[in-house]
Protein backbone atom coordinates (compact mmCIF):
# COMPACT_ATOMS: atom_id res chain seq x y z
CA UNK A 1 0.00 0.00 0.00
CA UNK A 2 1.33 3.35 -1.02
CA UNK A 3 1.32 5.98 1.97
CA UNK A 4 1.05 9.57 1.05
CA UNK A 5 2.01 12.24 3.12
CA UNK A 6 1.89 16.16 2.08
CA UNK A 7 3.02 19.00 4.24
CA UNK A 8 4.35 17.77 7.39
CA UNK A 9 5.47 20.09 9.71
CA UNK A 10 9.00 17.84 9.61
CA UNK A 11 8.99 17.88 6.00
CA UNK A 12 7.92 21.45 4.49
CA UNK A 13 11.45 22.09 4.61
CA UNK A 14 13.02 18.63 2.54
CA UNK A 15 14.11 20.89 0.01
CA UNK A 16 14.36 24.10 1.38
CA UNK A 17 16.98 25.03 -0.72
CA UNK A 18 16.60 24.61 -4.43
CA UNK A 19 19.25 24.10 -6.86
CA UNK A 20 18.13 26.44 -9.41
CA UNK A 21 15.05 28.20 -9.35
CA UNK A 22 13.01 29.34 -5.92
CA UNK A 23 10.59 27.74 -4.62
CA UNK A 24 8.61 29.57 -1.57
CA UNK A 25 9.16 27.99 1.68
CA UNK A 26 5.62 27.31 1.96
CA UNK A 27 5.46 25.61 -1.03
CA UNK A 28 4.21 21.78 0.33
CA UNK A 29 6.48 18.60 -0.15
CA UNK A 30 4.36 15.53 -1.29
CA UNK A 31 5.80 12.24 -0.17
CA UNK A 32 4.87 8.92 -1.88
CA UNK A 33 6.42 5.60 -0.49
CA UNK A 34 5.70 2.06 0.03
CA UNK A 35 5.80 1.90 3.68
CA UNK A 36 6.80 5.03 6.20
CA UNK A 37 7.70 5.11 9.85
CA UNK A 38 8.33 7.81 12.50
CA UNK A 39 10.77 7.02 14.95
CA UNK A 40 10.08 10.06 17.10
CA UNK A 41 12.92 9.30 19.81
CA UNK A 42 15.26 9.68 17.35
CA UNK A 43 13.55 12.64 15.10
CA UNK A 44 13.36 10.48 11.90
CA UNK A 45 10.99 10.04 9.59
CA UNK A 46 12.16 7.07 7.48
CA UNK A 47 10.58 6.72 3.88
CA UNK A 48 11.11 2.75 1.98
CA UNK A 49 10.05 1.61 -1.23
CA UNK A 50 9.85 4.08 -4.62
CA UNK A 51 10.00 7.07 -2.97
CA UNK A 52 9.10 10.17 -4.54
CA UNK A 53 9.28 13.92 -3.06
CA UNK A 54 8.43 16.35 -4.77
CA UNK A 55 7.85 20.02 -4.14
CA UNK A 56 6.73 22.56 -6.90
CA UNK A 57 9.46 21.90 -9.97
CA UNK A 58 11.52 19.98 -8.02
CA UNK A 59 12.20 16.10 -7.57
CA UNK A 60 13.48 13.64 -5.07
CA UNK A 61 13.66 9.69 -6.19
CA UNK A 62 15.42 6.62 -4.45
CA UNK A 63 14.87 3.40 -2.20
CA UNK A 64 14.93 5.04 0.87
CA UNK A 65 15.12 8.21 2.65
CA UNK A 66 15.08 9.98 5.85
CA UNK A 67 14.51 12.96 7.07
CA UNK A 68 15.79 14.21 10.36
CA UNK A 69 14.09 16.88 11.71
CA UNK A 70 14.22 18.78 15.26
CA UNK A 71 12.34 20.91 17.75
CA UNK A 72 12.58 24.80 16.33
CA UNK A 73 11.17 27.42 19.59
CA UNK A 74 9.27 30.23 17.80
CA UNK A 75 9.19 33.41 19.07
CA UNK A 76 5.45 33.04 20.55
CA UNK A 77 6.97 29.94 23.16
CA UNK A 78 5.59 27.38 20.80
CA UNK A 79 7.61 24.75 19.01
CA UNK A 80 7.53 23.16 15.82
CA UNK A 81 9.14 20.56 13.93
CA UNK A 82 11.66 21.54 11.11
CA UNK A 83 13.55 19.22 8.55
CA UNK A 84 17.59 19.62 9.32
CA UNK A 85 18.77 16.43 7.11
CA UNK A 86 18.05 14.26 4.10
CA UNK A 87 19.48 11.06 3.52
CA UNK A 88 18.29 9.36 0.50
CA UNK A 89 19.99 5.69 -1.06
CA UNK A 90 19.76 3.73 -3.54
CA UNK A 91 18.55 4.86 -6.80
CA UNK A 92 19.04 8.20 -6.63
CA UNK A 93 17.41 10.90 -8.75
CA UNK A 94 17.56 15.10 -7.89
CA UNK A 95 15.39 16.72 -10.65
CA UNK A 96 14.78 20.37 -10.89
CA UNK A 97 13.54 23.40 -13.94
CA UNK A 98 17.26 22.96 -15.46
CA UNK A 99 19.40 20.01 -14.21
CA UNK A 100 18.77 16.29 -13.21
CA UNK A 101 21.46 14.59 -11.07
CA UNK A 102 21.88 10.44 -10.12
CA UNK A 103 23.92 8.88 -7.95
CA UNK A 104 23.80 5.88 -5.19
CA UNK A 105 23.14 8.15 -2.33
CA UNK A 106 22.84 11.74 -1.43
CA UNK A 107 22.87 14.16 1.90
CA UNK A 108 21.40 17.34 2.07
CA UNK A 109 22.06 19.26 4.94
CA UNK A 110 18.97 21.26 4.92
CA UNK A 111 20.12 23.90 7.95
CA UNK A 112 23.60 24.83 5.94
CA UNK A 113 21.97 24.62 2.39
CA UNK A 114 24.36 22.07 1.39
CA UNK A 115 24.19 18.80 -1.16
CA UNK A 116 26.27 16.11 -1.12
CA UNK A 117 25.60 12.91 -4.14
CA UNK A 118 27.99 10.23 -4.52
CA UNK A 119 28.11 7.20 -5.92
CA UNK A 120 28.79 7.04 -10.12
CA UNK A 121 27.42 10.78 -10.44
CA UNK A 122 26.18 11.99 -13.43
CA UNK A 123 25.03 16.00 -13.59
CA UNK A 124 22.73 16.79 -16.97
CA UNK A 125 22.01 20.41 -17.90
CA UNK A 126 20.18 20.17 -21.42
CA UNK A 127 22.86 18.40 -23.83
CA UNK A 128 25.74 18.97 -21.10
CA UNK A 129 27.09 16.26 -18.37
CA UNK A 130 29.16 16.27 -15.62
CA UNK A 131 30.16 12.63 -14.38
CA UNK A 132 32.65 11.48 -11.06
CA UNK A 133 32.51 9.59 -8.28
CA UNK A 134 31.56 12.45 -5.92
CA UNK A 135 29.31 16.21 -6.22
CA UNK A 136 29.70 18.76 -3.34
CA UNK A 137 27.21 22.10 -3.90
CA UNK A 138 27.02 24.48 -1.85
CA UNK A 139 23.34 25.99 -2.61
CA UNK A 140 24.05 29.68 -1.09
CA UNK A 141 26.91 30.26 -3.36
CA UNK A 142 25.96 28.01 -6.25
CA UNK A 143 29.56 26.39 -6.13
CA UNK A 144 29.51 22.96 -7.63
CA UNK A 145 32.76 20.50 -7.35
CA UNK A 146 32.72 17.11 -8.92
CA UNK A 147 35.39 15.05 -7.53
CA UNK A 148 36.62 11.62 -6.15
CA UNK A 149 38.68 10.24 -9.05
CA UNK A 150 38.78 11.38 -12.69
CA UNK A 151 35.84 13.65 -13.67
CA UNK A 152 34.33 13.85 -17.13
CA UNK A 153 32.77 16.34 -18.43
CA UNK A 154 30.81 17.22 -22.06
CA UNK A 155 30.01 21.05 -22.50
CA UNK A 156 27.96 21.72 -24.98
CA UNK A 157 27.35 25.60 -26.09
CA UNK A 158 24.00 27.06 -25.74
Amino acid sequence: MIRKLAASAFVLGLMAAPLHGAESISTPVEVEANEMEIVDADKQAIFRGNVDAVRGSQKIRSDVMTVFYADVKQPDGTSRSQASKLDATGNVTITTSKQVITGEWAKMDILANTLLVGGRVKLTEGKTTLQGEKLTVDLNTERTLMSGGRVKGSFVPK
